[in-house]
């Protein structure tokens, strides 16, 4: 049997997070265009009879740090490949020019040894492609997968891949006792990630990254319906004035997905109470 933590790297929006979920067959890791999406590694972990793997999708690094979210995001990213994986699974998108977060990527991965596997996503692309731009660095990876995680091509020959280069061992996690693959995702944790990734999808780009969701409290009523008392906190008013909508509309909106998505993944009845908050010092909550 064989064992391992495999870490998931990669610069913003190369589809790490698609990547995962489709790994583990259901959502641990949320996904959006805005590129400070995934703001800390979410571990999760796959099994079967080959093994064990415990992923670690890490944030995408930035080239240049604009804002302290963007810091501390680097730094939980650089902190994940230094803390010692078995397999680095670096994801590129061809279909986008190399660019300067690539080389920032590429030169943190270039400090270990450990095994390292290059994966060209969204092969289902033609066009545009830019795949020339990432030749040169097929001779510096251990194995090259093509896949689209969007489309679940080619993922059980990555699987192959990372299996090959896990070391021998017992099962790192006990799943016996775990109700679902994402290990550091309490509720609230992942509640606040759900309603954080439908406000961006909703947002698009009105509202910059200067955004967070915080949940005060879940409680189980007795009728069977889960209530939650949450809360979308920014920097500044003319943000919250956007993030409420004219008449309320756009936070209705935002309420109303993130209830959905709660319902079917707690398979329940949901009521979610969302307001909008401007604090300052919303960046230590994330």
């Amino acid at each position: 049997m064989k064992a391992g933590v495999v870490a998931l790297v990669g610069r913003p929006n190369v589809g790490k997070s698609t990547l995962l979920n489709i790994l583990l067959g259901q959502k641990v890791s949320i996904t959006s265009p805005k590129p400070q999406t995934t703001r800390f590694p979410i571990q999760a972990v796959y099994e079967e009879e080959r093994g064990q793997i415990v992923f670690m999708d890490t944030p995408g690094i930035f080239s240049k740090v604009r804002d302290q979210v963007a810091a501390r995001i680097n730094l939980r990213t650089e902190e994940t490949i230094d803390r010692g994986v078995d397999v680095i699974v670096y994801m590129v998108d061809h279909t986008r020019e190399r660019a300067e977060e690539e080389n920032r990527v590429l030169g943190i991965v270039r400090k270990t040894k450990t095994p390292k596997i290059l994966v060209i996503n969204k092969v289902d692309i033609i066009s545009p492609s830019h795949i020339v731009q990432y030749r040169f660095m097929e001779e510096e990876f251990d194995k090259v997968v093509k896949i689209s995680a969007l489309n679940n091509k080619h993922i059980p020959l990555l699987l192959d891949a990372i299996f090959d280069y896990l070391p021998e061992g017992k099962p790192i996690v006990d799943t016996a006792n775990i109700v679902q693959p994402g290990l550091n995702l309490d509720s609230k944790m992942f509640i606040s990630e759900i309603i954080r990734e439908k406000a961006f999808l909703n947002l698009r780009r009105e509202v910059p990254y200067a955004i967070t969701a915080v949940v005060d409290d879940i409680e189980e009523k007795e009728n069977g319906v889960t209530y939650i008392k949450a809360r979308l906190l920014t920097s500044a008013d003319r943000y919250k004035g956007m993030i409420i909508g004219k008449n309320g509309e756009m936070i209705k909106e935002i309420s109303m997905a993130a209830r959905k998505e709660l319902e079917v993944a707690a398979n329940k009845k949901v009521y979610l109470e969302l307001t909008v908050e401007t604090d300052p010092h919303w960046i230590d909550y994330v």
